[in-house]
């Protein structure tokens, strides 16, 4: 899976946490995901919108971490869900350091193969994974018009 079929998969299951995601999924997010924080601290910098001159944040940073914050934690959920792991396992990441190490060492792992309770297989599956999302309607074309 490469980025842009990642990014596109996360945001069209924004809240979607039943099913699997792979590791590729996941990591492209968490890329995605880290460099929209770059770019709106940025900007914040720049409009001046940061707070009280602190570089760690600010509104436009807020703003895109809150939209993000649903669909980070849904495909965090189907990665656990890929390596056969219940979703409520991500609360032991508020254990500091071991539960944190525990999470990423999860996250790193391959695959379980073959399906499992929550869903076919996304790697080895009759396809050799799930088809990314549907494209973007043109401009104009879509349900609301243009």
């Amino acid at each position: 899976m490469d980025f842009m079929t990642a990014v596109r998969t996360c945001f069209a299951k924004y809240v979607g946490f039943s099913g699997r995601a792979r590791r590729s999924e996941f990591w492209y997010f968490v890329l995605f995901t880290f460099l929209v924080g770059i770019v709106t601290s940025i900007l914040d910098s720049i409009l001046g919108t940061d707070y009280d001159g602190n570089t760690s944040g600010g509104l436009i940073n807020t703003l895109g971490s809150l939209a993000l914050f649903l669909p980070s934690l849904a495909v965090a959920i189907r990665r656990l869900h890929d390596i056969n792991r219940s979703g409520w396992w991500i609360l032991l990441g508020i254990i500091p350091i071991v539960g944190w190490i525990i999470v990423i060492v999860w996250y790193c792992t391959d695959t379980k193969p073959g399906d499992n309770q929550y869903g076919p297989d996304p790697k080895n599956g009759p396809t050799g994974a799930y088809p990314p999302p549907p494209p973007a309607e043109p401009y104009g074309t879509g349900q609301y018009g243009g």
